[in-house]
C-alpha cells in the first residue's frame, strides 16, 4: 500500500455536538470520527445518535467514521450516505467481529483494542474478515487494566499490534489520541516515539493538534535527501551497496528510503 494515500490525521468530535463536529469537517483532518461513545455523556447518547443520522444523511467533504458505543447503535448507521467506516470499541475475540460484520452490511471496520485479551487476539481480530481495514488501540482502558502508564507503560502492546497489522496486510495502526490539547511540545514527542515503534499517523482531540501531527509523521528533509540518494545509488546498481559516507545499502534499505519518499508526496 502507498504512504501517500493513507491518512495522516483523524479528529473525533462529540456525536451530541453537530456544531463541533461541522467545525471538525472544516478543520483540514484526513478523517473525522464522530464518537458516540466516550466523548458523550449516557444521558446524551440517544440524543448523538439521532444528530449523527440526520448529519450524516449527506455526503460529507471528507470521510467520516462513527465510533460507535454499542453494537445496537451499527444497524441504524449503515445505510447513512456521509459514513465511510465504523471505528468499533472494545472488541477482544475474533468472534466478536462476526457479530459486527452481519451488522455493519459491508462498512469498512476499525476494531479498538482496550485490554490484554484484546491484544493477544490481535493478529486473530485483524484477519477475521475483510471487513476489518484497519486495527487500533484504546490506550487509556488498555493502561487502566494492564495497572501501566500510558508514556511507555504500553510500548510492548503498540509494537505487538503494529506487527499484528502488518502481518495482516493492513495499514499501520494510527496512535491513539493525546490527552493534553495545550502541551504540543508532548504531543509532538509522543509522536515522534510512535513513528518509531511503527505507527503512522494519529486521532487528535482538537484541531490544534492536527499540525503537529502531521509535521511528526511526514518525514523530514533530510530524510528526504537521504532517501533520495538510495534510490539513485540502488538504480545504477544493483545489489548491496555502500554510499560514499559510509552508509550501507540493501534491498531492505531501499524500501525503507522510498516508502519515505513516498510519503515526502503530502509536503507539495
Amino acid at each position: 500500500m502507498n504512504p501517500s494515500t493513507l491518512p495522516l490525521t483523524w479528529l473525533y468530535a462529540p456525536g451530541d455536538r453537530p456544531d463541533v463536529v461541522r467545525k471538525a469537517l472544516a478543520s483540514g483532518a484526513d478523517v473525522v470520527i464522530v464518537d458516540l461513545e466516550d466523548a458523550v455523556a449516557p444521558d446524551r447518547r440517544a440524543y448523538a445518535l439521532a444528530a449523527t443520522r440526520e448529519l450524516l444523511a449527506d455526503p460529507q467533504p471528507v470521510p467520516v467514521h462513527v465510533r460507535v458505543h454499542a453494537f445496537r447503535d451499527i444497524p441504524s448507521l449503515v445505510s447513512l450516505p456521509g459514513l465511510v467506516a465504523l471505528r468499533v470499541p472494545k472488541v477482544t475475540h475474533a468472534t466478536d467481529i462476526a457479530r459486527i460484520v452481519e451488522l455493519s452490511a459491508g462498512l469498512p471496520l476499525y476494531p479498538l483494542l482496550e485490554n490484554a485479551l484484546a491484544v493477544e487476539h490481535a493478529y486473530a481480530i485483524a484477519t477475521a474478515h475483510p471487513s476489518v481495514h484497519g486495527i487500533a488501540l484504546g490506550e487509556a482502558d488498555l493502561a487502566a487494566d494492564l495497572g501501566v502508564r500510558e508514556d511507555r507503560g504500553l510500548d510492548w502492546p503498540r509494537s505487538r499490534v503494529v506487527v499484528a497489522a502488518r502481518a495482516a496486510a493492513l495499514p499501520p495502526p494510527v496512535q491513539s489520541v493525546h490527552p493534553d490539547v495545550r502541551d504540543l511540545d508532548a504531543l509532538a514527542a509522543s509522536c515522534a516515539r510512535g513513528r518509531a515503534l511503527g505507527f503512522l499517523g494519529r486521532a487528535a482531540i482538537h484541531p490544534r493538534q492536527l499540525p503537529v501531527i502531521e509535521r511528526a509523521y511526514l518525514p523530514t528533509s533530510d530524510e528526504i535527501a537521504a532517501a533520495e540518494e538510495v534510490v539513485k545509488a540502488a538504480e545504477v546498481q544493483d545489489g548491496a551497496l555502500a554510499l560514499p559516507d559510509g552508509r550501507f545499502v540493501d534491498a531492505a534499505v531501499v524500501v525503507r528510503a522510498r516508502r519515505v519518499l513516498a510519503l515526502a508526496a503530502r509536503r507539495a
